[in-house]
């Protein structure tokens, strides 16, 4: 079975199981899912393990599955949780959500994550939107055979992060007193923290913050021609800045600053 064919099967038992008609995707990081949950109404829920060809998150904090409803009047697709090429899956697995969002009708995608801090005017608990991206794990997900039914063989990434979604997340983040801050994210491969030397040498490269996922996923939707908007949370300072990093303090940081990003993408979706 194709690529395609594999989607056509998930999307139908996504049309089966969603009555809604979103125009706007989400993908919602590390600790990050419940930030929307309590502002959605009329939620309908669909777990991964329910869709055909959907791989199975292993992360604490991604919990793998599709909340459909209205926010703010505005039909959206949530999805909770992402998965990593750290995890060890190949790359079609790792872009196959975003794929399927695009086939199911979705044209403008929020992407959320959990960050480290490279830049010393970030503090943890900080949101800063993302305008540029650093591809530091040595690979693309694009790699191999080319479908032009998902895009072009050379996909521009110029425009990677779309200016006027930006824009609106800049104005959406005035109006709710939140200070918003804005930076280049670097891709590592993972699972390891970087090393304080590897983040010196980020920071030289231009790299506000760091992570190690988003990046194969914003790639993948500009192929299929998809208005990417990323938001990260900063959870710490970055190796070399801290004592120590660990998986619980992000998650520890991500959950006091839910409501927050919720309120925040709430405004956003008025905006759009």
């Amino acid at each position: 079975m194709n690529k395609i064919e594999k989607i056509k099967e998930s999307i139908n038992l996504l049309s089966d199981r969603l009555s809604d008609n979103p125009g706007i995707g989400m993908v919602l990081g590390s600790g990050l899912s419940e930030s929307l949950t309590p502002l959605l109404n009329e939620v309908e829920e669909v777990s991964w393990d329910e869709i055909p060809h959907f791989p199975e998150p292993t992360v604490e904090g991604h919990e793998g599955k599709y909340l459909c409803g209205t926010l703010h009047d505005k039909e959206v697709l949530i999805q909770q949780g992402r998965i990593h090429w750290y995890e060890g899956l190949p790359w079609d697995d790792v872009i196959y959500p975003v794929r399927v969002q695009k086939y199911f009708g979705i044209e403008k995608l929020i992407m959320t994550n959990a960050a480290g801090g490279i830049n010393e005017a970030f503090t943890p608990g900080d949101l800063c939107v993302i305008n540029d991206h650093i591809n530091f794990s040595g690979d693309n997900p694009l790699r191999g055979p080319n479908s032009e039914v998902f895009g072009p063989r050379f996909p521009d990434l110029s425009h990677a992060y779309d200016e006027k979604l930006q824009e609106i997340a800049t104005k959406a983040a005035d109006n709710l007193d939140i200070n918003l801050q804005q930076g280049v994210y670097a891709m590592t491969s993972g699972p390891s923290y970087e090393t304080p030397a590897e983040i010196n040498a980020l920071r030289t490269l231009g790299a506000d913050l760091v992570g190690m996922s988003t990046v194969p996923e914003v790639i993948t939707a500009n192929h299929s021609n998809m208005e990417v908007l990323a938001i990260s949370c900063v959870t710490n300072k970055a190796a070399g800045m801290q004592d120590k990093l660990t998986h619980e303090e992000v998650l520890e940081v991500t959950e006091k600053t839910n409501q927050k990003l919720g309120n925040l993408i709430g405004e956003i979706v008025k905006k759009i």
